[in-house]
């Protein structure tokens, strides 16, 4: 039993009683909310680091907005927006609390999975409530399951589940093989309860501390075939929900544009430190000279490299999300090249904003270090962010390198 379990916590607490609907609400009304939301959240940044979780107000916030449910099918009154809504709104609140845009990110997400999944295991949490918060951990190597009568029998220990406390399902990868020593033959994302999984706190980190992403585990649980889909299922080509969700949102290859989910908190990163460093190198006078900080030449050329860098990130994000939404509009299905480039894209995109910030903390000098100034933050959020295997360009370049250069890489799974 977890902690917050044994002492009566409910993340279902903090739900609406009557779920609202945002179907028809427009991409620049949802960045705007999320805009609305920054002066607060600044105000709970610290709070949500020293809780290591979403605190209940923003959690609150977040239903209130809609932020959560920004695509989510409008069927079901989510609003339904094309999927480059994430890095807008993530990086909006990224700037004062990137561990609170990073769970936005990877909760809202998951309902957008979930149109994925078969109508059967849609309309078991949303008919209960469109408001419903799912968690997952995809590190498939980490579970194990075979399949049986109905079902998967299936155990492991996941790390990584990211805002799991405020969640009442998770979503976890497992391999199935069809014998222990066996190689997989299917590779599958299990919907599981809240009751029927263990929250082990394991998130002790130096850097998104506020985002709860502790360990679950479950032993020998059954699941049924409705809960769980195939990773193959998620790379753009028809599945369980299509005919359901039939809107371009859901003919994407999910698991190709993960990376765009989360890049958004980097951007917003870069932008929180280029706002703070800069606007305060404008008033700020050298230790060692006393001389204006805004008159050096040093200062100037990296003010200009850092925002150049922050510039061509966000580009390089759009562009990415905007093609992929426009074939989908087309009626056509991305190509594996493309695929393999929106990866690219995504990590090299992510590494532009870690530099800008890396060069924006040497700006910032002794006075970013301290606690009470909040460039510390958004310099070991970056460094946390940037760890994330989407944004490995050992992983993730050497994917699309080997394309390019014609080498066989691993089966096409995007």
């Amino acid at each position: 039993m977890s902690t917050h379990a044994a002492a009566g916590w409910r993340p279902s607490a903090t739900l609406p009683r009557k779920p609202a609907s945002f179907a028809g609400v427009a991409r620049a009304e949802m960045l705007e909310r999320a805009r609305s939301l920054v002066p607060v959240l600044a105000e709970r940044a610290a709070e949500c680091e020293a809780l290591r979780r979403l605190p209940d107000a923003t959690e609150a916030d977040l239903h209130r907005t809609g932020l959560f449910r920004i695509v989510q099918p409008a069927r079901v009154g989510g609003a339904e927006l094309d999927v480059g809504v994430f890095v807008d709104v993530c990086a909006e609140i990224a700037r004062v609390c990137p561990s609170t845009a990073w769970n936005l990110g990877n909760l809202a997400s998951h309902h957008w999975m979930l149109a994925y999944y078969p109508p059967a295991a849609q309309d078991e949490l949303w008919d209960v409530s469109p408001d419903v918060l799912i968690a997952t951990s995809l590190v498939f190597p980490a579970g194990r399951g075979r399949k049986v009568d109905g079902g998967y029998q299936v155990s492991g220990r996941w790390p990584l589940s990211s805002g799991v406390d405020n969640c009442d399902w998770n979503m976890l990868a497992f391999m199935v093989r069809e014998r222990d020593d066996g190689p997989p033959v299917d590779q599958r994302v299990a919907r599981v309860h809240r009751s029927q999984y263990e929250i082990i706190d394991t998130w002790q980190a130096v850097g998104l501390s506020g985002t709860g992403s502790n360990d679950v585990a479950i032993k020998d649980l059954f699941v049924p075939d409705y809960r769980t889909i195939t990773a193959w299922a998620l790379n753009g080509k028809p599945h369980p929900g299509s005919a359901t969700n039939p809107g371009p949102l859901f003919r994407l290859p999910l698991l190709a544009l993960g990376p765009y989910v989360l890049s958004g908190v980097m951007l917003g990163c870069a932008r929180g430190a280029y706002e703070m460093t800069v606007g305060a190198a404008r008033k700020r006078n050298a230790t060692t000279t006393g001389l204006p900080v805004s008159g050096s030449q040093t200062i100037q050329i990296k003010v200009a490299e850092a925002g150049a860098r922050i510039d061509a990130a966000a580009l390089i994000m759009r562009q990415a999300c905007d093609h992929a939404m426009a074939v989908a509009q087309a009626g056509a299905e991305a190509a594996h090249a493309d695929k393999l480039r929106y990866r690219r894209d995504a990590f090299f995109s992510v590494r532009l904003c870690l530099e800008a910030v890396d060069i924006l903390m040497g700006i910032a000098g002794s006075g970013g270090l301290y606690l009470g100034n909040a460039m510390q933050r958004l310099f070991r959020d970056a460094h946390a962010a940037n760890a994330h295997i989407m944004f490995s360009p050992d992983v993730q370049g050497t994917l699309f390198g080997q394309h390019e250069l014609g080498m066989a890489g691993p089966p096409p799974l995007l």
